[in-house]
């Protein structure tokens, strides 16, 4: 396998309204950062990852694709999910051998419509999305076979939202108060904040790793695995697919410094540290994660990019990075960094 590695991560400061930005001038400015940083100008691959429905519109990648300029013509793909799985199939390209590097990006604006309803369009549109569940009822139903202790959930938030107030990238929201429900068991301060961002990150393979940057970060071990689609055929109190994208990816072949997990609320961080088999040493979402800002598309690829900042900022030596998709983290990405 080539040695891939993350040069460069950039993202905007996100929000938690429409700040009247279309989609290219949202990503253009985390394109020009990390092309700066790098000294690119142009990339053997780009990839990028969003969700038309966000957008409201048929192919709205396209149009994003106006901040990379129309000419000269690049090689170019598209996830329709979060910008994480557009690094792995980036990742997967490097392997090929004759290119060096790749731009990633991924992008989403929350909003502009009502994200409930937008994710219960991932339901299967025979069984379960008639029966009107929701973003919040799926996950409040896995809150209650997690089962926590109402303590340890608000310690969770309340870190977190910490950690988001010390990020200049993160929303400024106050200490959690107050027990409204949003959906019981989960209070409204569970739940992930609207946000609207991007991020973007270069891989670069070989040699040209170590021209870009001076403290790479190596991608050592990334793995993805899904589990069944229906909710009633798995048990919501752990995640297998997680679990097994860890062991694949090597988690546990050393000690992790960072990890950031996709957790959207406290009771999937409380999921992923049990299948990450993360020690009590880890730090866990030392940005705060999406509960300090949840830019839907690009959270899991920021998550990556978090991690692999602490190693190019040369705070750290190995870190992981997680990112979820689909309903009660029935798919999972792990990827594995380090110095």
């Amino acid at each position: 396998m080539r040695d891939v590695a993350i040069v460069a991560f950039a993202q905007t400061r996100h929000t938690d309204h429409d700040a009247g930005q279309t989609e290219p001038e949202l990503i253009l400015p985390v394109i020009d950062e990390v092309k700066e940083r790098t000294g690119l100008k142009r990339f053997g691959f780009t990839c990028s990852g969003s969700c038309d429905y966000l957008a409201g519109a048929p192919f709205s990648f396209v149009s994003a694709l106006d901040a990379l300029g129309a000419w000269p013509p690049i090689s170019e793909s598209h996830v329709e999910m979060d910008g994480a799985w557009a690094l792995y199939e980036a990742w997967v390209r490097l392997q090929h051998g004759d290119i060096d590097s790749a731009l990633v990006y991924g992008f989403g604006k929350s909003s502009l419509g009502d994200l409930n309803t937008i994710m219960t369009i991932q339901l299967d549109p025979y069984y379960l999305a008639p029966l009107g569940l929701d973003l919040l009822s799926y996950a409040a139903l896995q809150a209650g076979a997690v089962g926590a202790d109402r303590k340890e959930l608000d310690e969770i938030v309340r870190r977190s939202r910490a950690d988001g107030r010390a990020n200049p990238y993160a929303l400024d929201l106050p200490d959690p108060d107050g027990e409204d429900f949003a959906v019981q068991p989960l209070k409204k301060t569970d739940v992930p904040p609207i946000t609207d961002g991007a991020a973007a990150i270069v891989l670069a393979a070989g040699d040209l790793a170590r021209e870009l940057c001076p403290n790479p970060a190596y991608i050592r071990g990334i793995a993805h695995r899904i589990e069944p689609h229906y909710l009633g055929m798995r048990d919501l109190s752990t995640s297998a697919s997680a679990a097994d994208a860890a062991r694949a990816a090597g988690v546990g072949k050393g000690p992790v410094e960072v990890a950031e997990l996709h957790a959207q609320f406290p009771h999937e961080e409380i999921i992923l540290r049990r299948a990450l088999e993360l020690p009590g040493e880890t730090v866990i979402n030392p940005s705060g994660g999406p509960l300090a800002a949840n830019p839907v598309m690009a959270t899991g690829l920021i998550r990556i990019g978090e991690a692999a900042r602490r190693i190019l900022d040369g705070d750290a030596s190995r870190t992981v990075g997680h990112a979820a998709g689909g309903p009660c983290l029935q798919h999972n990405l792990v990827t594995v960094l380090e110095a």
